[in-house]
């Protein structure tokens, strides 16, 4: 998610980022499948019931997602062939989608640890203090404070990364006209106050020979 928010990997190029970006996520959307295939082996062995828990279904439903929005980055993003308005539309929901998911993720990961170390055919018993509840319970803490620390500079304006040149082919004609209506003020304002006057005073004078012309020729 941070890869383009590192401010030292503003100097590479943005399809150099795009690829790290597309890469670390195909490595993670791998690992994935294959614990949940391990997950399922392994519970088919001890024939115990799949998809019955709320960390079942919201982890599931993370990973199908997770895939898609992979896909859909991929062709979106990383393709050339995508137009540069679909890519506008598509970048505020592909951000959402992914702060989305990475939250889901440590909601799935907490529930996860919970319902195991409150299984009744859990040993030692979880409201015993064990030390591995106390493990569980300070990791669990260090993934919420990693998750907030990632949700904060995936928002802060600072750590965004800064706009190429050609990023302005994706403004719009209104925001292009109040970029060359801002340009004129400025050129405008760079002027004395006396020119100003005489351009107005030119403008009149020419005004005046015009009406001129045309009543002599009427």
């Amino acid at each position: 998610i941070i890869v383009y928010r590192l401010p030292w990997t503003w100097k590479c190029s943005k399809l150099l980022m795009k690829s790290i970006h597309a890469g670390l996520n195909t490595v993670a959307a791998i690992l994935a499948i294959v614990s949940l295939v391990a997950v399922f082996e392994n519970r088919r062995a001890r024939n115990l019931t799949n998809m019955y828990s709320l960390h079942s279904w919201i982890g599931l439903t993370a990973v199908i997602l997770y895939v898609l929005q992979l896909v859909l980055g991929f062709c979106i993003f990383l393709l050339p062939w995508a137009p540069l308005s679909l890519r506008a539309i598509a970048m505020p929901i592909h951000v959402y989608s992914g702060l989305f998911l990475f939250g889901t993720v440590i909601a799935t990961v907490l529930m996860g640890v919970t319902e195991k170390l409150t299984s009744p055919t859990h040993n030692p018993p979880y409201n015993s203090f064990s030390p591995e509840g106390i493990f569980t319970n300070t990791l669990s803490l260090l993934i919420v404070l990693y998750g907030a620390l990632i949700f904060w500079i995936a928002t802060r304006p600072q750590w965004k990364r800064p706009k190429e040149p050609d990023s302005s082919i994706l403004q719009s004609k209104g925001g292009a006209g109040e970029e060359v209506e801002g340009t004129i003020t400025m050129s405008l304002g760079d002027k004395s106050e006396a020119e100003l006057n005489n351009e107005v005073a030119a403008r009149k004078r020419n005004f005046g020979l015009d009406e001129a012309s045309q009543r002599s020729t009427m």
